[in-house]
């Protein structure tokens, strides 16, 4: 991201409106590697492959903010892999972290994981770190450490339903978890903002929040993603393209001063059950139109969102969710095209 795409984003958050409509995305593994032409697998374990992939967006669609900007990552299998999750990775497809434990019995014996150290960090880090010269000398920076939330990865370390299962049937073992989980996540956004002094941004991605009710959100999840956001950081973005009915409202409260939500809930909806107080990058459809309508349709839906945003409070204009695969170089430009016409 470049200064003046930060400087923009920071204004934006604060509720300024900015004079022309800002276009950002969330990319990383899902969509680059295929847009850019390699495999996953070289995505992940080739650093120059991974820098101009980046270096490649950037230049291509100058007046898009890409979110968080050259994310290092190994899809799913980032944070789970500290935990000593056996992690798949396919030639082209998306990698996945088995679980580590099948039931609340095994909470207790997890490890408290060391972030400089442990898994696949230390090599997402040293990658960002040993880039970091060729992304400020194409006039980017570094802005945001980046993690998935702790109930996500609590669905990782158990797999999904055997979490939702233990969150109904035993809470005390659920919190033991989740206690663990975030105090790993404390650690290692401090290790990234250690390691590169441009950062001043945390963006965290937690699906998870979608699955559950609003009393099981108060319990479960606003008190850890509260510590999370309790920081200083001027842009503190959180991503849930899952169903944010029952807990949208409470993201102001957190500290979440932008959201990508999904398809679930329109502009409209978003800003009743916020007090519009809430600055949202979103959200057209990211498979059905941004993937695979034509770049006519891609057109239709951005203008059809400019009409709903009208008089809303902040606004990245982007889709519902991550850039997903399959998008094409001429629907982006559609989507930038439509809001500058």
């Amino acid at each position: 991201m470049t200064d003046k795409q930060w400087a923009d984003l920071k204004a934006l958050v604060k509720g300024n409106t900015l004079t022309t409509p800002p276009v950002g995305f969330i990319i990383d593994s899902p969509w680059l590697p295929g847009w850019y032409g390699c495999s996953i697998l070289d995505y992940f374990t080739n650093d120059a492959c991974w820098l101009d992939a980046n270096l490649k967006a950037w230049s291509t669609f100058p007046d898009v903010m890409f979110l968080p900007g050259a994310w290092s990552e190994y899809g799913m299998c980032t944070e789970p892999s500290v935990y000593g999750a056996r992690c798949t990775f396919w030639k082209d497809e998306f990698p996945f972290a088995h679980p580590v434990i099948s039931d609340a019995s095994g909470i207790d014996a997890l490890p408290q994981p060391d972030p400089a150290t442990d898994g696949l960090l230390p090599f997402m880090l040293n990658r960002l770190v040993n880039a970091r010269p060729a992304i400020e000398a194409a006039g980017h920076a570094i802005r945001f450490s980046v993690s998935r939330g702790p109930l996500n990865i609590a669905s990782f370390l158990m797999g999904t339903t055997e979490f939702l299962t233990t969150m109904m049937m035993d809470p005390d073992a659920t919190h033991r978890l989740l206690r663990n989980i975030t105090d790993f996540l404390k650690r290692w956004h401090a290790v990234q903002h250690e390691a590169i002094d441009s950062i001043d941004g945390i963006m965290m991605l937690d699906d998870i929040v979608g699955f559950i009710s609003e009393d099981d959100f108060k319990t479960f999840a606003l008190p850890y993603l509260k510590e999370l956001y309790d920081i200083d950081d001027a842009v503190k973005l959180f991503h849930n393209d899952a169903d944010c009915t029952a807990s949208v409202a409470y993201y102001p409260e957190i500290g979440i001063n932008l959201y990508n939500p999904g398809i679930h809930c329109s502009l409209t909806t978003l800003r009743e059950k916020t007090g519009n107080k809430l600055p949202i990058l979103g959200n057209i459809p990211p498979r059905d139109v941004l993937a695979a309508g034509s770049p006519e349709q891609v057109a239709a839906a951005v203008k059809a969102l400019r009409s709903e945003a009208a008089g809303f409070g902040s606004l990245v204009y982007s889709c519902g969710g991550g850039m997903p695969p399959g998008v094409s170089t001429a629907n982006i430009q559609a989507f930038i095209e439509a809001l500058r016409d």
